[in-house]
């Protein structure tokens, strides 16, 4: 089992309609309360323990945790279904994830999605369920409400996409200033490891390539930070048509 321990991840977790609970409840100061009164509303079972039960089973309490299941990707969907389901003529901003595999950066990304209404995230690999928390907790609940799907093959996937009328852009450090770039209409957007970038296969497979020009002195911006400043320009474009 997974317990969630932040309170906005516990939240949202909730809010979303997700399976979860029970909710274990050891001490609860006013924001802990208004958890338990949320969990209450919506039926979630709760749990009285005492304080050094929680602490052995989740270290990083604030006097309440949601136990989840390990392998429950709250807003899971298949990508598919995500094609099927577009409506002809409808916008769609889908981000793909080329092998981002710190649950931190991760979790920042799934938070910069929500803010700027991208309608699905796409990996390759399923993610360690023990990561779950640390996701959860890191993109302040917004897990629970980013539609996410998981494809044995992003090159297949981009195909696809194109068939359903997406451009499709990989983002890299010297690719063409993002604010140049027409973002207009069904885009999707690759963001590549952290490590080594997007795979050759998958460059070969983009539309172009974007950028954010910087005169910073270090090589290049975490992946997180990176897909926000790129979903931000992608929406600013988006109000203006």
């Amino acid at each position: 089992m997974t317990y969630l321990t932040g309170f906005h991840a516990i939240e949202e977790r909730i809010k979303s309609g997700n399976p979860c609970g029970p909710l274990l409840v050891a001490k609860a100061g006013p924001r802990a309360k208004e958890i338990v009164t949320l969990a209450v509303n919506k039926r979630i079972r709760l749990e009285r323990t005492g304080t050094f039960d929680l602490d052995g089973i989740a270290p990083d309490n604030r006097g309440i945790a949601l136990q989840v299941e390990d392998d429950s990707s709250s807003a899971d969907i298949s990508f598919e279904s995500f094609l099927e389901n577009l409506e002809e003529g409808c916008d769609a901003v889908v981000l793909i994830l080329d092998e981002i595999t710190d649950p931190h950066n991760y979790g920042a990304i799934l938070r910069c999605c929500d803010q700027f209404a991208v309608d699905l995230v796409v990996t390759r690999n399923r993610r360690n369920a023990k990561h779950a928390g640390v996701i959860s907790q890191t993109s302040a609940g917004a897990v629970s409400w980013v539609a996410q799907a998981e494809t044995p093959n992003l090159v297949r996937a981009m195909e696809d996409l194109k068939k359903a009328g997406f451009w499709i852009y990989g983002a890299e450090m010297d690719g063409e200033p993002v604010y140049k770039k027409d973002l207009s209409g069904r885009l999707a957007l690759v963001m590549g490891s952290e490590g080594s970038g997007i795979s050759r296969l998958l460059r070969e497979h983009c539309d172009g390539m974007v950028g954010i020009p910087s005169s910073g002195r270090i090589d290049s911006l975490n992946v997180s930070v990176a897909a926000g400043i790129l979903l931000y320009e992608v929406r600013r474009q988006k109000k203006k048509t």
